[in-house]
Order: C-alpha cells, then structure tokens, then sequence
C-alpha cells in the first residue's frame, strides 16, 4: 500500500477569491436571482486564516460529512437530492445551508469547513468513511491536506456498507493506516500511546468483534452502544445519536475509566430529517433556541453523569439530512420550502444567528478543557505501555507482552502450578516511580481472586523491593483492577513477583501500568 503524503498547500489567498465564485456556481442563476446571498462571511469573503482562530481542543470531536456534490465539479447532485428533491433551492434537508448546496470536492469549502471547525474550538473531524476506494475515501486527500493548513486532525467513522464485517473493519483499520497515516493531519491521540480512533457506527450489526485483537494494541477502536456489555473488543464507546436524557452514562464512564476504555459521549443541537426521509417516524429533537444543545453539553460533563469523559463527540458538523448540523445556515433560505433557520438562538438574527452554534460550541469547549486551548498529554503517563518486557515464562499464547501492549483483551499468564513467577517492564531510562497497576480482563467471567504479589526495582545493577508480597484483590465490581503504591525510587526496571493465585495456579495480568512520582 502506497501512504499518500501531504500534497502542496493550496494557497489561502486563491482559496479566498475563488470561494464566493465557486458557492454561485453550485447555487446556480435561480438562487443568484431570488438573491440568496453569502450573509455569514459576505458573497467574497474567504476563511480566516488559522494563525487568527481560536485555540483548538484535540478531546472534541465533530463528525464530518464529505458527501455532497454538485453539478460544478461532480457533474451532478449527490445527496442533496435525498428525498426526491431539486437542488439547488430544494434540498433534502431542514436547513440549508450557509453556502448553499455544496460539493465536497471544492478545496475552497473545505478551507471554509476547515476555519469553522477552529473558530468553534474543535480539533478534530471523524470522517464518515464508506469503504476503500468509494465516494468518502476519494475525498481524504483533499480533507488531509486542507485540515492540516487550519490545524485540524482527521479521525475515521466506519460505516455500514453491504459487506462489511468484523474481518474487513481490521482490513479498513490497516489500510487506512497504511494509505493515510504519515499525513501530519492523521489524528493520534497523545494522552493514549499516540493511537489513531475509528469510531463503528452500527457495530450492534455484528455479533462476533473478536478480529478486532489485531489491531487494538495500535488503535482506539470505539463501539457505537452505551450497553458496556457489548464493548469487550472494543476499546471505548460512544452514541453517536443526539440523546435525549443520560440513562446509564456515569455507569459507562465509571466502567471504562475502570477498564481503560475511551468514554466519547455524544451529543448534538437537534434532530429533524422530514424532508430526506419523507414520511418518516423518527422523532424530531427542537433545537429551542439553543437550550437543547446547552442541556446536553452540560450533562455530558455533568458529575452526575460520570463527569468528564475523555472526549466528547458531537453529532454533526454537516449531516443536513438529520438536521443535526452546527455547520452555519443561512438566515434567509429560499422561499417556499418550510425551511428552519438558527434565528433566535440564544437571542441571535441574521449573521451572528448563522455562526451562533460554532459560538456556543467554543464556549462549551472551553468549559471542557478548562479555558480552552490545545489539549496537551498528563504529566503522569503510563510508563510500561508497549515497553519491552520478559517474564519467567507464560502459557499457551498468553506472552508477557500481552500486558502491555494496551489491548483490552489479550493477557499474559505465567506457567501454571509454578510459582514463584515473574514479569518485568523496560522503562528505557531511569526514572522515578511510585505507583503500580494491574488488571484482569474486565469481564464478569473473570470472578473476585486475590493474587500475591511483590514489586522489586532495578537501580545500578542492584535490585531492592519497593513494596512487599502482600494479597492484591481484583473484583470485577471494581473493574478487576489492583493498585500498589509505594515510597517513590529511582529505577529503570520494573518487576512483579507472583507467589499466589486464590482463583488459578499462575500470575494473571490483562495489564500492568507503571507511573512516574
């Protein structure tokens, strides 16, 4: 597989004078004669450059939409046409949008997609990807190279189409590694081994995940469900869908935090998709203003609902169908069509209401990330993550380096009825540490236990114990996961020795976690 790097920038100035041009060619002479203008930026404003955009947070991410298409460059509509409608005044949407209908293609909107994501503090866009080679992935390229000019990352949300599986998702994962990840604007996230995040949307579909062993130790694979029960292969969970209330979500958070999983709760403005899905049964979610999106921004951080989670999605920048957009809308839409507009949202009208919720989603940002700016890794990481490690030995397949390449599935087991047995980390310098973690496999299968054990470290040839053989008790009530803290000592060797197991005649550890003083 050939990875596709960064293309030439295009150039910000052409981008600003050819952006104006290009929204009256997708529009079209009837829109220009009903004069449907560009009221939130002017008919020739081009994006903000990005050196004078606001700070952007890497934990938030917005699901992106690179669809559209237009007669301009495409050749014809695609999508907007949903429905049985008639672009360019006639869309298959509840809105519509600020620069009209659109074509994904056009490196001027994207420059414009790309400014709108920075000016509401956000970070990063998942792109909805439809399999290798189709309309979506076309459309990477372009996104990339655009989105790393604004600063922006590009994360990846795999969608259902007619022949996907569990096996194919690997393959999906691995290619889209291969083809795309040396671009700068690859998203990885820092604070979790530098993992690039596949969100599953409709992951229900398909009962066995198991394939995704793989590839989870590189990446951050999330689950489209809040049922914590169907997330074994997986490594986190989000909605996707906008909510209507947060049933089960601090028992989500509670447990990924316990099992190390990745907590992307989703929330969004509203929900409408009448006119893409005529006749339709799905149950619209008012936008009130502003007042649902406020509500649901603040039980996503709410203690009550586990508090704040280790990234939030947001359902959509550009899914017009749903009408769960906060991509702008125009104030003044054509005529005719029953369209809704964002006047009125939080007391605003016309330019200011097309722009209010990338406004209020920065303001949200900010409440997020402590007063906004670029989300930087916690000065305490785990240390033994994907760190060279031996043991004294194993069982079956069960190898030491299970427990610490970060798959939330996979661990090691030493030789049974053996003990006393050892396994021991490479930190690759010395440092300073103080704390231990290990964890069994979260699932209920793996019943209470206690197993003895005792942490010797390594410095200048001499080995000395930090913290004593003492029983270290996993409960899968509490995630299954035992601490060991002890008086901070300087060593670039870490080791654990197992002399008891009340539950199996061997050490057991799906993962061990070092951490610096």
């Amino acid at each position: 597989m050939t990875p596709i790097p960064p293309s030439s920038p295009a150039d910000p100035s052409l981008i600003a004078a050819e952006i104006g041009r290009r929204r009256l060619l997708a529009l079209g002479a009837g829109a220009a004669a009903a004069g449907i203008g560009w009221t939130a930026l002017g008919p020739a404003a081009g994006p903000a450059r990005a050196a004078d955009l606001p700070p952007a947070s890497y934990d938030v991410h917005l699901f992106y939409y690179p669809w559209y298409g237009a007669p301009s460059r495409h050749g014809s509509w695609l999508h907007w046409q949903q429905g049985g409608h008639q672009p360019p005044l006639d869309v298959g949407a509840d809105l519509y949008p600020t620069l009209g209908p659109y074509d994904s293609g056009d490196a001027a909107v994207v420059a414009q997609h790309m400014a709108w994501v920075r000016q509401a503090g956000v970070g990063v866009v998942a792109t909805t990807w439809w399999g290798q080679g189709g309309y979506e992935d076309q459309r990477v390229p372009l996104l990339l190279d655009v989105a790393a000019q604004y600063g922006v990352k590009v994360a990846w949300h795999l969608e259902p189409y007619g022949s996907r599986t569990a096996a194919s998702t690997v393959d999906d994962i691995r290619y889209i590694n291969a083809r795309y990840g040396a671009h700068p604007a690859f998203y990885r996230d820092a604070r979790h081994g530098d993992r690039p995040a596949f969100y599953v949307f409709n992951s229900l579909a398909i009962t066995d995940w198991s394939p995704l062993a793989q590839v989870n130790a590189a990446n951050i694979v999330l689950t489209q469900t809040t049922d914590v029960s169907k997330a074994t292969y997986f490594g986190g969970l989000y909605n996707y869908s906008v909510p209507t209330d947060f049933n089960g979500w601090k028992g989500i958070a509670d447990w990924c935090r316990a099992n190390g999983r990745i907590w992307a709760p989703s929330i969004g403005p509203g929900y409408i998709d009448d006119r893409a899905v005529p006749g339709n049964t799905t149950i619209t979610i008012p936008r009130e203003n502003g007042a649902t999106y406020d509500r649901l921004w603040a039980g996503a951080l709410s203690p009550d609902n586990g508090g704040s989670p280790d990234w939030v999605s947001i359902t959509s920048f550009n899914e017009w169908h749903e009408g769960s957009t906060i991509e702008p809308a125009s104030s003044n839409p054509p005529a005719g069509h029953n369209y809704q507009t964002y006047v009125g949202a939080w007391g605003t009208t016309g330019a200011a209401a097309e722009v209010s919720y990338l406004e209020r989603t920065r303001h949200w940002v900010e409440e997020f990330t402590g007063g906004g700016g670029p989300t930087t890794p916690p000065p305490n990481p785990d240390l033994a993550l994907r760190r060279p490690v031996t043991a004294s030995g194993w069982t079956q397949g069960y190898a030491a380096v299970n427990a610490v390449d970060g798959d939330p599935v996979s661990y090691w087991e030493s030789p049974n009825h053996a003990f006393p047995q050892w396994i021991q980390i490479d930190l690759g310098s010395v440092r300073d540490v103080s704390r231990v973690v290990l964890g069994l496999p979260p699932q209920p299968a793996w019943n209470a236990r206690t197993q003895t054990v005792a942490v010797q470290v390594e410095e200048l040839g001499i080995w000395r114990t930090a913290a004593p053989a003492a029983g270290r008790a996993f409960s899968p009530a509490t995630g299954n996961t035992a601490t060991i803290t002890f008086p901070s000592v300087r060593s670039r060797y870490v080791r654990l020795t197992f002399t008891g197991n009340t539950a199996w005649p061997a050490g057991q550890a799906f993962r061990v976690e070092v951490y610096a003083t």
